[in-house]
């Protein structure tokens, strides 16, 4: 029998007997109402229609959901199955509208879905809360497709439950660098500051993103997850709709991203996954940032581009940068 052995390289984490014995016990369901204090910072391994009904109410400051797309795909032991457009609708409408309740009255929803969900996601959103952005970003991944287009975005559905809702545009800057940078008449950078590593300006966020990679084998975040989410992409949504100390939700928790982020970015966090192993993945990965919390491509306060890590690194992180649009 061949025996695949990784790469020293490779740093994807996979889930043993020991891992097992260490971190089951760690992992909860729910047989009757739970209060918020025994959700807090725990992994529910359930079934989400069997959670749902046991869930408090009026604690979720922001909820993130990445529900599995209108695909056929494997997630380990379970399977979901591509349907009409209309029944996917159904399907998400029908944990939808149960998760209404949870939801504080300032509550923010963030909704992950491809070019094919977009519309039946957007429809649901529509129904019970004030659609506010669709942010799109490049998913770059794959080798792409010899009769399409490579598919290589996917859409985020940004919602609140009412006008009254938090938004820090400030914590989610993005440190680009200046292609042509402008002086002013007495020669000093206008709006970007010229260093040693290069020349650099802050800018807001747009609803357009290319900064994200998606985890790969050599990344520490990485798992065998079909559809993990980076930490930070999560990061973004975290910092920017959430303020410290408030309560994160995820229903489809998988291998733990979102969890495992609003732990390092100091927030409260409850995730619902109905797969065992990947239950485990996240609460090894909640385990591993009690003592490592930081998110690539986010430092020093700031978001990078792709393919910085020297700069992040090069001492230049204690400069304070003029910010633009």
């Amino acid at each position: 029998m061949n025996i695949k052995i990784k790469s020293h390289r490779n740093r994807t984490l996979s889930i043993d007997s020991n891992d097992t014995a260490l971190y089951a016990g760690k992992l909860i369901r729910l047989d009757k109402q739970a209060t918020v204090e025994e959700i807090t910072n725990k992994t529910i391994n359930q079934d989400l229609f069997e959670a749902l009904d046991l869930l408090p109410s009026n604690f979720v400051d922001l909820l993130f959901v990445d529900p599995p797309y209108n695909l056929t795909k494997t997630f380990n032991s379970n399977s979901f199955k591509e349907t009409s457009d209309d029944n996917y609708e159904e399907w998400l409408d029908s944990w939808m509208k149960k998760l209404i309740r949870t939801l504080k009255n300032d509550a923010s929803i963030y909704v992950c879905c491809d070019w094919k969900s977009t519309s039946a996601v957007y429809n649901v959103l529509k129904k019970y809360f004030t659609v506010r952005n669709r942010i799109t970003w490049e998913r770059e991944k794959g080798r792409g497709a010899k009769t399409n287009w490579k598919n290589c975005s996917e859409d985020i559905w940004f919602a609140t439950v009412s006008k009254d809702y938090y938004f820090n545009p400030d914590a989610v800057k993005m440190k680009r660098k200046v292609i042509a940078p402008y002086r002013d008449e007495s020669g000093k950078p206008k709006d970007w500051e010229e260093g040693l590593d290069g020349n650099y300006r802050l800018t807001f966020p747009s609803n357009l993103w290319n900064d994200i990679s998606i985890p790969f084998w050599s990344m520490p975040e990485n798992t065998d997850h079909p559809t993990q989410k980076p930490e930070k992409l999560v990061a973004k949504i975290v910092l920017a709709s959430s303020k410290q100390g408030a309560f994160i939700l995820d229903p489809f928790l998988g291998s733990g991203t979102t969890s495992v982020v609003a732990k390092k970015l100091d927030r409260k966090f409850c995730g619902i996954e109905l797969d065992g192993t990947y239950s485990l993945l996240a609460e090894k990965r909640l385990g591993a940032a009690s003592k490592d919390k930081s998110i690539q491509g986010y430092s020093n306060g700031v978001f990078w581009e792709r393919n910085t890590l020297n700069e992040q690194t090069n001492g230049n992180k204690n400069k304070k940068l003029p910010v633009t649009q």
